[in-house]
């Protein structure tokens, strides 16, 4: 069982960020992941955002991340963490192809898609029903499509399927969006036609998509939109159920709690990320990795002093 200093689960931003600055701190680091590395930063169309780069998508600013990462720490993609043990002087990590051990743990396990929870939904999903335009929006050029949502993601994919040619509306629940302004200005720049105050009853269509019922919650009234796709961006549901079988504290939306310097209730496990909530940024995550590999390499130093 080979053995590290940090073992880091997740390998989006902060988890690319945090294995970058415990293997320069001169940490023994490994990066594990269930997917690709970047996680679901790989599906961000386009950012205006990200210091340094007045324009860059998700799959180019991982690709530089990497590169860079892996100088630094092992990475081990498509090897999710089955489960943790804890043991003396640290953790035993489970994967499908091999344990091993860790003195200090961060999570930055994520979050995943949430769905609609309607009729349809999952019979269509990979048949028209999508939770990524840029995995899939070339599939729908010069098709119309609904893209169900009202926060950034939704207005950033929403402008991107516009881009690829795609015919988009954009359809939110509430009388107003969540996301930034600078995302709304270019919506209403672009002409993308919104429906407010709606919600998404059942999708359906024969082998694909074909239409869709939408509920007007102000007027109590439905009708039925005709389209080829929808693209689902209503939020994410924390992925922190290995945190919680290893006693971290979460809060009542199932984020992990973490204090200023990402240390959870458990000593030498520290959280970062969109899995600990917050402003779920892509430049956040990088802040909250470089903070708890920093701290977990001074706890593991401390503990060194104290036990000489």
């Amino acid at each position: 069982m080979e053995e590290y200093d940090i073992i880091i689960i997740g390998a989006g931003p902060g988890g690319l960020t945090a294995g970058l600055y415990a293997g320069r701190g001169g940490s023994k680091t490994l990066i594990l992941d269930k997917g690709l590395t970047g996680g679901t930063g790989l599906m961000v169309p386009s950012m205006e955002n990200y210091p340094g780069f007045d324009l860059i998508d998700g799959m180019s600013l991982v690709a530089k991340m990497k590169s860079q990462s892996e100088k630094n720490a092992d990475i081990h993609e498509m090897e999710g963490v089955e489960k943790i043990d804890r043991v003396d002087g640290g953790f035993v990590l489970t994967t499908p192809k091999d344990k091993y051990f860790a003195k200090s743990i961060i999570l930055a396990t994520g979050t995943t898609h949430r769905k609609l929870g309607v009729p349809g939904e999952n019979h269509f999903t990979g048949l028209g029903v999508s939770y990524c335009a840029t995995c899939d929006g070339m599939l729908f050029k010069d098709k119309d499509v609904l893209m169900i949502g009202g926060g950034n993601s939704a207005l950033q994919e929403a402008i991107y399927l516009d881009n690829l040619g795609c015919n988009v509306t954009v359809v939110h629940r509430r009388n107003e969006f969540r996301a930034e302004i600078y995302l709304q200005n270019k919506l209403k720049e672009k002409g993308i036609p919104i429906i407010l105050d709606s919600v998404v009853e059942e999708i359906k269509g024969n082998q694909l998509v074909e239409s869709v019922i939408l509920s007007n919650k102000k007027e109590g009234s439905t009708h039925e939109v005709h389209v080829q796709g929808v693209f689902v961006a209503i939020g994410d549901i924390p992925a922190s159920d290995l945190a919680k079988e290893l006693g971290v504290n979460v809060n009542k939306y199932n984020q992990i709690i973490t204090d200023k310097n990402q240390r959870t209730n458990v000593d030498n496990v520290y959280a970062i990320g969109d899995v600990t909530g917050g402003v779920k940024q892509w430049v956040v995550a990088c802040a909250e990795g470089a903070v708890a590999a920093t701290y977990a390499y001074q706890d593991l130093e401390q503990t060194k002093k104290r036990e000489q």
